[in-house]
């Protein structure tokens, strides 16, 4: 079991990493539409910003994950809130019917949401002590 929980510990940094990356390069025009302009008015911010924190955010979550075993357990609370914190861009995306990289049909979009409680609840068991 401990075996199972560090490899997928490791395989949701490389996912963390990877989105992070995008959010900074490839997708990051894209992901401004998920940002709901709520967002932007209570960071006071632009969506860009939003966007390329986020990235930043997930690099450092993704790499604290490989780098601080023995803060695991309070690493995985912080990439579980990480990911409910950013739900309420997926659910702007889907009740906008806004496309973004790879959720280009309501169906996907609406999918995705099923996903969120998926990957915090990834965060919470691979990072657990036992």
């Amino acid at each position: 079991m401990r075996t199972l929980r560090t490899l997928t510990r490791w395989a949701l940094a490389a996912l963390l990493a990877a989105a992070g990356v995008a959010h900074l390069a490839t997708l990051r025009r894209g992901f401004r539409i998920v940002v709901p302009d709520w967002a932007t008015r209570l960071l006071r911010t632009d969506k860009d910003t939003v966007v390329v924190v986020s990235g930043v955010v997930e690099i450092v979550l993704a790499a604290a994950l490989v780098a601080l075993p023995r803060e695991r357990g309070r690493i995985g609370a912080a990439v579980a809130a990480f990911f409910v914190a950013v739900f309420p861009g997926n659910v702007h995306q889907w009740r906008t019917g806004a496309s973004a990289p790879g959720l280009d049909t309501d169906a996907r979009r609406f999918g995705r949401l099923f996903l969120q409680p998926v990957l915090v609840a990834w965060a919470l068991w691979s990072t657990r002590e036992r």
